[in-house]
């Protein structure tokens, strides 16, 4: 694991349970820096709820934790200390928060845990996800400290059979490409096994 000290900007992404989380903390904890925990999770049910406990569990107990769903951008233009890492766990859970909100805002109907609205409804909220998307990029560079984006590939699985699924699909893999292009490292966790790619 060749890890270049200097990178600003560094994206890992990996499929589900494929070991990308605990290979960003590593990197975290060996960079010798103050290490920040950017959480964009919304515990809103008991799974989740375990899923961040298991996350908590393994972090040292000098990790300073934000909780930011909506706007991590924001934390980064706060952190203006070279000595820290900011690991923003994970991208696709933002762009799930995002674009959920921008479609309660624009006229979706909930029907229990589903969102009904018609498909062009869907692909704007997508368009002003990703908008997002580029102005986090931006500061993820600018910001002075190393920021370590977690995010999952979701792409190579089934094309899923409702608009919302496509979109959400859809939009992963662009908010991806804008990181990875932004960004000095890209890896690739498969099986455990963390691959640079860039």
């Amino acid at each position: 694991m060749e890890h270049n000290r200097e990178s600003s900007l560094v994206l890992v992404t990996g499929g589900v349970r494929s070991g990308k989380s605990t290979f960003a903390e590593k990197l975290a904890d060996q960079s010798g820096k103050k290490v920040i925990y950017l959480a964009t999770a919304r515990v809103e049910d008991e799974e989740m709820c375990e899923r961040v406990a298991r996350h908590k569990g393994r972090r040292p107990l000098s990790v300073c934790t934000a909780e930011e769903p909506f706007e991590p951008h924001l934390v980064m233009e706060r952190e203006s200390d070279g000595d820290t890492l900011i690991l923003m766990d994970c991208l696709t859970l933002l762009l799930s928060n995002r674009i959920l909100h921008d479609l309660d805002q624009h006229g979706a109907v909930r029907q229990g845990e589903d969102l009904s609205a018609n498909e062009s409804l869907f692909e704007e909220a997508g368009e002003r996800t990703l908008a997002y998307v580029k102005i986090l990029a931006e500061a993820a560079r600018s910001c002075p400290a190393t920021v370590v984006v977690v995010s999952n590939e979701v792409g190579m699985g089934v094309v899923p059979d409702y608009p919302l699924g496509r979109v959400f699909r859809d939009l992963s893999g662009r908010a991806n490409q804008v990181m990875a292009s932004a960004a000095d490292e890209v890896w690739m966790v498969v099986c455990g096994i963390p691959l640079r790619i860039k």
